[in-house]
């Protein structure tokens, strides 16, 4: 309902801690505004962008100095009251300026005009049904108007450039008719939907025991308006029907539910499991699509004509009202914390809307997080488990292949013996075959065999990769490529070429083996078109490809059923990265992908290469025991002071020059030590501080250099972010992030 007030208050769209405060405006006379509705407002001597927060009749500003909002953007509220909430919220949590953490609530598109409503003209008629004939009769002097006049006479709107396909140049005649009354042209607003409408069609699968006993849990929960839990199944038990039961009691209830998947690769999947149960009631939100496709799909959900949201991690800012239900699949993904400023988890958001609305959130996956799975046992969600996969499938046979020993049996090809033997045998039978490896391109580096000099990025402190297709080196970082060297840079060599392998080499020596075989290849260069990913998963789902080759992205969540094969090729990669997560990591990639096998009637096999096939992660992969991995791991970390022990904090510093980086990291440095010097009851809280260049030196053309700490999770302990907080936000000549456990300690 419109809210009378004088006075609006409003946050500008500057995203600056100088200006993160609320200015009063006067509300003109005749306009009527709500809060959360955007508007233009006079700022300095600029026009901009603003959200209202609230309206009042009084203010205590004098008259003179209050301007007047210049209008309103929309003639609906864009940001939901509990959507304003949540951002304030935000900004006290992630240290962020309000206006930064609302624009986490809409469309990118839709700030400064980036996007407008499409429209179309088109016309219907003006008079009742019952005069059509009348008026047909009347038109003796042109079939023009006579066939048009038959064609509108359904009542229904018709688009004009759908009329002429059935009559030539329209638009004159239906002037005419217009200038006679008998109908009405006019601008009509036409939705750009990413997916075709489609029909309900698929029928509802028997549940299975476990199935049935997670929902027990889960329904209840939702029809009283509150509930964590962590749903832990093994791969192919059938979560995603758990999910789809879950909504359908939301709906049946009044209200909405979102959705959320860590890869934009399973949105086909997904959107079609949802759509096929609940057609266009389902909406879909990701990057991938047009920007107008995303501002549409957002105003569906906002008028509530979408009622159910799946999308990726910014989906769970989607404007459902009478939210009932938050889905987090595959909820270890580290793909849900977002890097850039406000560095949020999708995850925490997820229960924080939850709270604030009354709603049910459901983490899933068949490998948790630590994290996760610690809150789960210490009563924090509540623990449902599906330790059997749907019908008569069961986890498939996994083997582990040690590469070292390969070698020193003479084989120096990428695939081990029985690899090879497996492959060989499954393409014999008409199967399919999935092979992983987390390392795009062709090579992962580019070398110099009589120096050993590897090509640098020359803006990035990592070396640049090759990709075969195109010829070129390019940086996974900052995107730069460059061509391959004749020579080596530092001794003048002629023998420099690329080393090591990616996906492009193992799909090049796949086709030389399999030349009358098709294969798709999945990662982020094949995939960055519009609709890539669609066209390479319906290639091999429908058995025209037979063999995908991919990155992570192909380790999770996809449901082949002719697939009876999985290799993993360099599956100790992840353990080799500098990060306490490594494990974890190692752990749940390669669980993931073994699941991608025998997930219909025909038995599985899973070949895991490895030169650590003695590694607690990698055997407990082998096995598929969660609980074993877990239970080392948690005390792994618990001896290390690693989180959820601990808390990893850093101030990164980036400047163009590395002298700069390292000047201001060595202030900030001398700022925290003198706080803790003076505070021997914070001081207690931290664990060690140090300030040091950081791993990666440099990206983007960016130094990058950082004040690391560890701190022990304890209310004192906030203290220390406070003043972190303070520190990051004084006007320093270069950037300087807070972060704190951050998703990459690159």
């Amino acid at each position: 309902m419109p809210q009378a007030g004088r006075y609006a208050q409003v946050i500008v769209d500057i995203a600056v801690s100088d200006t993160d405060r609320v200015y009063t405006y006067r509300v003109p006379e005749g306009m009527t505004l709500v809060p959360g509705t955007r508007v233009s407002v006079p700022f300095g001597h600029r026009e901009l962008e603003g959200y209202v927060l609230a309206l009042s009749d009084e203010t205590d500003l004098a008259q003179e100095r209050i301007k007047p909002v210049t209008s309103a953007l929309e003639d609906y509220p864009a940001l939901l009251p509990e959507l304003m909430e949540l951002a304030q919220e935000i900004s006290r949590e992630r240290h962020c300026p309000l206006a930064l953490a609302l624009r986490l609530m809409l469309p990118a598109e839709m700030r400064t005009g980036r996007v407008r409503v499409k429209t179309q003209l088109a016309a219907k008629l003006a008079i009742a049904p019952d005069a059509v004939a009348q008026a047909i009769k009347a038109e003796t002097r042109s079939p023009k108007r006579r066939l048009l006049l038959q064609l509108l006479s359904d009542g229904l709107s018709h688009p004009v450039s759908e009329l002429k396909a059935l009559v030539r140049d329209p638009l004159p005649a239906l002037r005419a008719l217009e200038e006679k009354g008998l109908v009405a042209v006019s601008d009509q607003e036409v939705l750009r939907q990413p997916l075709p409408s489609v029909s309900l069609q698929e029928p509802e699968p028997v549940l299975t025991a476990g199935q049935e006993e997670a929902l027990g849990e889960i329904l209840p929960a939702i029809k009283r308006g509150s509930g964590a839990f962590l749903l832990h199944g093994v791969t192919g038990s059938g979560k995603t029907e758990v999910y789809i039961r879950a909504v359908k009691a939301c709906l049946k209830s009044g209200k909405g539910a979102i959705v959320l998947i860590p890869e934009i690769v399973l949105t086909p999947q997904m959107v079609s499991w949802f759509r096929g149960r609940f057609g266009d009631v389902a909406a879909v939100m990701h990057s991938r699509l047009s920007a107008g496709e995303r501002f549409d799909e957002w105003r569906r959900v906002r008028r509530a004509e979408a009622r159910v949201v799946i999308g990726a991690r910014s989906a769970v800012f989607a404007p459902v009202e009478r939210l009932g239900l938050v889905v987090v699949d595959e909820e270890h993904e580290p793909s849900y914390q977002a890097e850039n400023a406000p560095a949020y988890d999708a995850r925490d958001m997820a229960l924080q809307r939850a709270r604030r609305e009354g709603a049910v959130v459901i983490l899933a996956s068949a490998t948790p997080s630590i994290l996760s799975f610690a809150k789960a046992s210490r009563g924090d969600y509540m623990l449902l488990e599906m330790p059997d996969r749907v019908g008569v499938s069961a986890l498939p046979q996994v083997t582990l292949v040690d590469m070292r020993e390969e070698l020193r049996l003479g084989n120096r090809s990428m695939f081990s013996a029985l690899l090879q033997e497996r492959l060989d045998a499954c393409m014999a039978s008409g199967q399919q075959a999935m092979i992983f490896l987390n390392r795009r391109g062709y090579a992962p580096g580019v070398l110099c065999r009589k120096c050993g000099h590897v090509v640098p990025c020359p803006q990035c402190d990592v070396k640049m990769t090759y990709h075969q297709q195109d010829g070129l080196m390019r940086c996974h970082y900052c995107g730069l490529t460059q061509a391959l060297p004749d020579s080596c840079p530092v001794c003048h060599s002629r023998f420099i070429k690329p080393f090591g392998i990616g996906t492009q080499k193992v799909e090049e020596e796949l086709r030389r083996r399999y030349p009358e075989v098709e294969i798709v290849r999945l990662d982020l260069d094949t995939t960055t078109g519009k609709d890539a990913h669609r066209a390479l998963l319906d290639r091999f789902r429908s058995g025209q490809a037979r063999i995908m080759v991919g990155t992570q992205m192909i380790a999770k969540g996809l449901d082949f059923p002719q697939v009876t094969l999985v290799g993993a090729v360099l599956a100790d990669l992840s353990l080799n990265l500098p990060d306490y997560r490594s494990e974890e990591r190692t752990f749940q990639l390669l669980t993931q992908v073994a699941g991608r096998a025998g997930r219909a009637n025909r038995p599985g096999e899973v070949i895991i290469q490895t030169y650590k096939p003695e590694h607690f992660a990698i055997q407990a992969a082998a096995q598929q025991d969660y609980r074993a991995f877990f239970n080392q791991e948690f005390s792994r970390r618990r001896q290390k002071l690693y989180p959820p022990f601990t808390m990893l904090v850093r101030l990164l510093v980036e400047a163009r020059q590395e002298r700069q980086a390292r000047e201001v990291s060595g202030k900030l440095y001398a700022r925290v030590t003198q706080m803790l010097a003076d505070n021997p009851r914070l001081k207690r809280r931290v664990i060690f501080a140090r300030e040091d260049e950081s791993p990666i030196k440099r990206i983007a053309g960016l130094s990058r250099a950082q004040v690391f700490m560890k701190l022990l999770v304890h209310p004192e302990s906030d203290e220390v972010l406070q003043f972190l907080k303070d520190l990051s936000e004084e006007p320093w000549p270069c950037r300087v992030n807070l972060e704190v456990n951050p998703a990459s300690m690159a």
